[in-house]
């Protein structure tokens, strides 16, 4: 149970802030091992409720689960350049097992499209076998110097898509569908507006031919890559000879594709919208979407509050005006704690609406219906009260959007801004800067040696400026693309 120490507050120190939040919203506390975080049930449940929403997005799309070993073999590393690389650094090495040395060390799953791309091989002989479509769920381990709950740890939860395809274009247009589908959940159930392009050379994934990605506004206008997709070439395939017999009756290596998100987005939804009070849930991810909060005197009066409680949720489970998604509801009949403390600790937790029904609203036929995001309270009457809810959890998740757009375009600089007011910028309130780039690898690196800021993705066409920069932010010359620029998670 949450205390009821008042929390720090985003504008004395976000980051106190979100670690605060995540403890005593009872989403996550640390593990015994360094690094690494255990997920509470309140956590868990956000985290369910998004893998079951990916899951079927997924399936809708083609693409089947599959579980593939955490343990993979040292050399499947070694075999493509690019990825040995980047990952070598962050790699966890198994060396003995059943008290022996290992013949060949194994490296603990970093990512699986090694492993995954020598089963395809096995699989895949003919171009009647392709596309090969296959998603799993699963952890992944990597070697993190700093950790932060959600964001960064040694241990984390996600699901990887991997992909292979016959063309070229066929995989790059399955790496943006799978985009797509991640900006899709984001704004519809996390309620969280991204920006969507492509990283660069420099910032793409190890051994990708080209990297996607999803990125966020915090409310302390730092950038989070939300979700990442990849036209992985024929890079792995090569690797692990996954090639097939074409219809031309030639042999071709396969290309491939993966792509991912993580518990990551649990705390991107806490910094997306959680206030001076604590976590705000987004309905359609929330456990709880309504708890109902009896007031009472004495028993004569708990007992008639209760009852009355009891049916609202059964009238609830029979009522078929969301069809077979009933809102979820609690009711909370814990003896020995006043209301008030009740109505603090399920503020922390962001559960959506609080119902509170007393005598007084019973004999009114009617209960008290609070919003946790505006905290506009109202009467609602018990003979609406399916519709009512349905309707309001319905319009929170609208405006939550909305409110974090808002709040995501009141931070972003589209103007032909000058470097001294970049840096202005990226030391103080920070925020997305939408800024031209001759495309020299130089640029990008000095800028971010000397602000910590770094070209976040560079954006698609719907998110360009109208009024498209024509220098280069860092040395002035022509530019070649647009970027967003942000400090980042």
């Amino acid at each position: 149970m949450a205390d009821d120490k008042k929390l720090t507050t985003r504008a004395a120190d976000f980051s106190a802030w979100y670690n605060e939040v995540v403890l005593r919203s009872e989403l996550a506390d640390y593990s015994p091992v360094r690094g690494c975080m255990v997920i509470r049930p309140n956590g868990y449940g956000i985290w369910e409720r998004m893998q079951r929403r990916l899951d079927d997005m997924f399936k809708a799309t083609g693409h089947q689960n599959a579980y593939f070993p955490l343990f993979i073999p040292e050399s499947f590393l070694h075999k493509e350049a690019e990825h040995v690389e980047g990952f070598a650094p962050e790699a966890a090495v198994v060396t003995h097992g059943g008290g022996k040395l290992l013949e060949e060390p194994l490296v603990v799953r970093p990512t699986s499209e090694t492993i995954i791309y020598s089963m395809f091989a096995k699989w895949v002989q003919s171009y009647r076998d392709l596309p090969l479509l296959i998603n799993q769920w699963a952890n992944v381990v990597r070697w993190e110097m700093r950790t932060r709950l959600f964001l960064r740890t040694t241990e984390f939860l996600w699901q990887e898509g991997h992909t292979a395809h016959t063309t070229h274009d066929e995989a790059e247009e399955e790496a943006r569908r799978m985009l797509g589908v991640y900006r899709d959940f984001m704004e519809g159930h996390i309620a969280m507006p991204v920006i969507t392009g492509q990283k660069t050379d420099a910032e793409k994934f190890a051994g990708a031919l080209r990297t996607y990605s999803c990125e966020a506004m915090m409310q302390d206008n730092r950038a989070l890559q939300a979700g990442t997709s990849h036209n992985l070439g024929q890079n792995f395939a090569k690797a692990f000879e996954l090639s097939f017999q074409s219809e031309s009756g030639s042999t071709e290596f396969a290309w491939n594709t993966s792509w991912g998100v993580s518990t990551r987005m649990v705390g991107g939804l806490v910094m997306t919208h959680g206030d001076d009070l604590g976590l705000r849930v987004p309905p359609l991810l929330a456990p709880i979407e309504v708890v109902i909060v009896p007031i009472y005197r004495s028993d004569e009066e708990r007992s008639k509050v209760l009852e009355a409680a009891n049916a609202i949720v059964g009238s609830l489970a029979e009522w078929a005006g969301r069809g077979t998604e009933r809102i979820r509801v609690h009711v909370d009949a814990r003896e020995g704690m006043k209301p008030g403390a009740k109505y603090y600790e399920w503020e922390l937790r962001g559960i959506p609406l609080r119902l509170e029904l007393g005598p007084r609203d019973l004999a009114a036929n009617q209960g008290v219906l609070v919003r946790r995001d505006t905290r506009e309270k109202r009467p609602v009457s018990l003979s609406t009260i399916g519709e009512d809810l349905a309707e309001t959890l319905s319009t929170i998740q609208r405006e939550m959007l909305a409110a974090a757009l808002d709040r995501r375009e009141a931070h972003s600089v589209r103007d032909h801004i000058t470097y001294d007011r970049f840096r202005e910028l990226m030391e103080g309130e920070g925020g997305f800067v939408y800024a031209g780039w001759c495309g020299a690898g130089a640029c990008e690196t000095e800028i971010k040696n000397d602000t910590k800021a770094t070209i976040r993705c560079l954006p698609d066409e719907e998110f360009r400026s109208a009024d498209a920069p024509t220098t280069c932010l860092k040395c002035g010359r022509p530019s070649t693309v647009e970027a967003l620029w942000a400090k980042a998670y």
